[in-house]
């Protein structure tokens, strides 16, 4: 990495903003759990940026990621623990590792081989070893789900799945208490992921085109309404959604 490149200056920059005697106190106080949540904002900042197509928003947002990452391994390589070159090489060899097709002897086992032979140098040696707990609970159950499928722990089909959905639906509705509701609509979601991993479908994708489609419609709700949406009655509510979801519907005139 040629001296005075942009990640230098950053990595100086932070180095600067951590100093004991002349940083800011603000981040000399931060720790990795107090700038996790910050991580995990700026990752779906990234992500936003993208659904919007918007490439000068995708260029801002990977810098603020990217200052995670940098403040992360100053804040490791203040406590003795590594660096950010660490983490660098650390991830150019597991890209290597992994594909030993570009890097190395074709013949070598594939990815999902190599990441099996990873897992089980592991201490826990259980097939759902290695997800991580601080995930979406629903990308976290979807990776679960897979995990659990490799090792024959499955449905043959998306039949099997989808009566599972129903089964799940029964019991929420046979609930008795509150906690019973809570732990029945869990189970309920969960074997809603793994219907979508059974019929090809990324749950995350489809919930977040869901909320878009309800956002834009509720927006045009309040658009057409004569009054404020809390003057209007259900019948009303009902009537205006109903309009704009056909005139949505409606085939193009071009």
């Amino acid at each position: 990495m040629a001296e005075g490149s942009a990640f230098e200056r950053l990595r100086a920059i932070m180095a600067r903003l951590r100093d004991a005697e002349h940083g800011c106190e603000w981040d000399r106080a931060q720790t990795f759990r107090s700038i996790a949540p910050y991580t995990i904002e700026e990752a779906y900042e990234v992500a936003d940026a993208i659904e919007r197509d918007d490439a000068a928003a995708l260029r801002d947002e990977l810098g603020d990621l990217q200052l995670q990452v940098v403040f992360h391994a100053r804040i490791a390589e203040d406590l003795g623990l590594f660096d950010v070159d660490d983490v660098l090489r650390g991830i150019a060899d597991k890209m290597e590792r992994r594909h030993p097709h570009i890097f190395g002897d074709a013949d070598t086992p594939g990815w999902e081989s190599i990441k099996a032979e990873e897992r089980a140098a592991l201490a826990d040696k259980s097939a759902l070893a290695g997800v991580a707990i601080a995930l979406p609970a629903l990308s976290r159950a979807e990776k679960i789900g897979k995990r659990a499928s490799r090792v024959g722990f499955d449905w043959p089909d998306a039949e099997g799945a989808r009566l599972k959905v129903d089964e799940e639906l029964a019991e929420l509705a046979n609930a008795a208490t509150a906690a019973e509701r809570e732990e029945e609509f869990g189970d309920l979601l969960f074997a809603i992921t793994n219907l979508a991993r059974h019929l090809k479908i990324d749950p995350e994708a489809a919930l977040r085109q869901a909320t878009t489609k309800f956002e834009r419609r509720f927006r045009a709700v309040e658009a057409a309404a004569p009054r404020p949406l809390s003057a209007l009655d259900a019948d009303a509510l009902d009537a205006l959604w109903r309009a704009v979801k056909a005139k949505e519907q409606q085939p193009s005139s071009d």
